[in-house]
């Protein structure tokens, strides 16, 4: 194990960056193994670029260490929402979903419908959102077979109960996209049937990094419709023969996978264990805790989570329509990144987030609280 201290020293991305909700720098760590693992693929002396497909191994070990599942129940995917394809088009029957989940599983679900017509989305109504064990349990039919929901909502930063809506949804599938969450909220995973991750945000691997995790159960139910060859059991098949793809999540490979990416999430993998996602989560919950009190502190709404139990790292602000050009200004001027989106300010800081940076942010809040009183 490692402190929290050496763990935010890996990284070196520059004051006033709040928005690892989008995207997070990647530190020393991963560009150190991207540059090593390019090194051997350029010199490509003997044996070395056999020894890139050692990468797969290595990244099932390190996914299976952060989320308790076995090394043969995940797969590394390039991305959410590739993984999520895979989820959608494997299922038969209903799936449960709110229409405002990220794109990546609310496309899947239709694509998938529309393609296939053996699944059909349920579209939940929620409080604000919000999907909640409360506003599920009424809207559960028969012919629902599954449940999707985001760890993390990306528009509320509102933090699902998973274990509660477990519960509530009983022996039907549970599929979720963890992408706001993985690598910052300790979540019980054992709960989930399918979780889906990249690994460009909060896990800080950079883009073309993810994983699909399925229970046993669900790499039994779901149909592994898009497998290609590397998909199957047979390691040495004929190459004039299509065979049956394999039993379990392995069946779910499209082809072969890029092992520099795989090295990269490995390497950010390996850091979060050792530094364990308890510790970076209590970091983080700080750092938000400060942001909130901030905004209070200007009076600028916050309609994000308050509640330590139902936030991970997002703070979303919900300024007065005529005052958001201004506050996004203020916000620019003083060299703050943050997402604007539907008239919303979204501000999500990680571990590495510095007193310059906080300083950065009060100024830009005090810049914008004088100019509405103008």
């Amino acid at each position: 194990m490692t402190t929290i201290d050496k763990h935010i020293a890996l990284f070196t991305e520059e004051p006033g960056y709040l928005n690892f909700a989008s995207v997070g720098p990647p530190g020393n760590g991963v560009l150190g193994e991207e540059q090593a693992q390019l090194g051997l693929l350029a010199r490509a002396r003997f044996g070395t670029v056999d020894s890139l497909l050692e990468q797969d191994s290595r990244v099932r070990a390190a996914i299976a260490a952060v989320t308790g599942f076995g090394t043969n129940q995940v797969l590394f995917q390039p991305n959410t929402s590739q993984g999520l394809m895979h989820a959608m088009f494997g299922l038969t029957g209903g799936i449960a979903l709110s229409p405002a989940e990220f794109p990546s599983m609310t496309f899947a679900a239709v694509r998938a419908a529309e393609a296939l017509g053996v699944v059909t989305p349920v579209w939940l109504e929620t409080d604000h959102g919000r999907v909640t064990p409360g506003n599920l349990k009424a809207q559960l039919t028969r012919e629902v077979v599954a449940v999707g929901v985001s760890l993390v909502d990306f528009r509320t930063g509102y933090l699902a109960d998973l274990e509660g809506i477990r519960q509530v949804i009983g022996d039907r599938l549970l599929v979720v996209d963890a992408m706001q969450g993985f690598g910052v909220v300790d979540a019980p995973w054992e709960v989930a049937d399918v979780v889906v991750s990249g690994g460009q945000k909060w896990a800080r691997a950079g883009w073309g990094t993810g994983f699909i995790a399925m229970s046993d159960r669900a790499a039994e139910d779901l149909t592994p419709v898009i497998s290609g060859f590397t998909g199957t059991a047979e390691p040495d098949m004929p190459l004039d023969a299509v065979v049956p793809p394999r039993k379990g999540v392995g069946a779910f490979q499209v082809s072969h996978p890029d092992p520099i990416a795989q090295a990269r999430f490995a390497a950010a993998l390996e850091e979060i264990a050792a530094v364990g996602v308890g510790a970076i989560n209590t970091a983080v919950a700080e750092r938000v805790t400060r942001i909130i009190d901030l905004a209070d502190e200007y009076a600028i709404p916050v309609v994000s989570p308050r509640d330590l139990a139902e936030r991970a790292g997002i703070v979303v602000l919900d300024p007065p329509a005529d005052q958001l050009t201004v506050l996004t200004a203020s916000l620019f001027n003083h060299g703050v990144t943050t997402t604007t989106r539907q008239g919303r300010v979204r501000l999500s800081p990680h571990v590495s987030t510095d007193e310059e940076s906080f300083e950065m942010l009060r100024a830009s809040f005090l810049s914008f609280a004088s100019a509405i009183q103008v």
